[in-house]
């Protein structure tokens, strides 16, 4: 396929995220895997070391900001870390090829899409909710943010655990299941700091995850390079301009789009591919037939 339609793939996901804050994960995936016909194997392994440079940028500006609880962020990686590394590995020792595993990546790439689609669709009353268990943290010291992490270190662990091995599988859940999982866990630290730490762990997962894949032969370097050719400028476009247009709208139509895709990747995992067809003159290429020289 030309490369411009990955810079166009690029482009659209990145506008998208500049505009509504949606990960490009939940986008970027299912556009390689149903638009662009790529693998599974390979558009999930090639988005997840897209993401981890995109989100790159981001963690460095919350960082400079003081955004970042590292605490929490090593707690969720001791979680994380090991148990992607676990699944790329159970994916390459399990099973003899990429061909074997593609059925299971794209069916769990449709359960997390599906997630991602209603978590969007519904993200007002999801905040709603999450606001009403919220208190006023802006007071809070850090020894209280610490004493809070105490308490639930196993949990921080556990929860790194499941992002780890979801995101390996998918690429998508780095971001927004992050920072509800955050938020269940820390209902009392503010929200930036929450989604500073999530984008700063998401940077190490999603890098972690993407090399396990590299290893495994899942990451087309061209295409990735394309990819963020388009992005980067898309990303930086949208966000300038993201008060300016109907925020709300884009996040239901994107919504009901990724849960649309994600039934029909549960549904239908693969897809018969159309039967080649053998033409004459590639018989006669393939069977050569050769004439003994005669005898003079």
């Amino acid at each position: 396929m030309s490369d411009i339609y990955f810079i166009l793939a690029g482009l659209l996901v990145g506008f998208c995220v500049g505009v509504t804050g949606v990960g490009g994960g939940s986008l970027m995936t299912p556009i390689l895997i149903s638009v662009m016909g790529v693998p599974a194997n390979v558009a999930i392994g090639t988005d997840l070391l897209y993401a981890s440079i995109s989100k790159f940028c981001g963690s460095l500006v919350h960082a400079k900001k003081l955004n970042i609880v590292w605490p929490i962020v090593l707690w969720l990686a001791i979680g994380s870390i090991p148990a992607s590394l676990g699944t790329t590995w159970a994916l390459h020792h399990f099973f003899s090829s990429a061909n074997e595993y593609k059925k299971l990546l794209t069916m769990v790439l449709g359960f997390m899409l599906v997630l991602t689609g209603v978590s969007i669709v519904f993200r007002a009353q999801i905040e709603r909710f999450f606001a009403r268990k919220r208190h006023d943290s802006s007071e809070r010291s850090q020894d209280e943010h610490a004493t809070a992490l105490l308490k639930n270190k196993p949990l921080v662990v556990f929860m790194g655990a499941v992002l780890g091995i979801f995101v390996t599988l998918s690429s998508v859940g780095a971001g927004a299941f992050g920072v509800m999982a955050l938020v269940l866990l820390f209902p009392n630290l503010p929200m930036i700091r929450v989604i500073g730490s999530d984008v700063a762990h998401a940077v190490l997962l999603t890098l972690v995850a993407g090399l396990g894949h590299l290893v495994s032969g899942n990451v087309d370097f061209h295409m990735l390079t394309m990819l963020l050719i388009g992005a980067i400028p898309a990303i930086i476009i949208g966000t300038l301009i993201s008060s300016r247009l109907p925020e709300h709208h884009i996040r239901r139509i994107l919504g009901i789009t990724l849960l649309l895709l994600g039934v029909n990747f549960i549904i239908n995992p693969t897809k018969a591919k159309a039967p080649a067809v053998v033409t004459p003159a590639a018989v006669i290429s393939n069977n050569k037939v050769q004439i003994a020289p005669s005898a003079s």
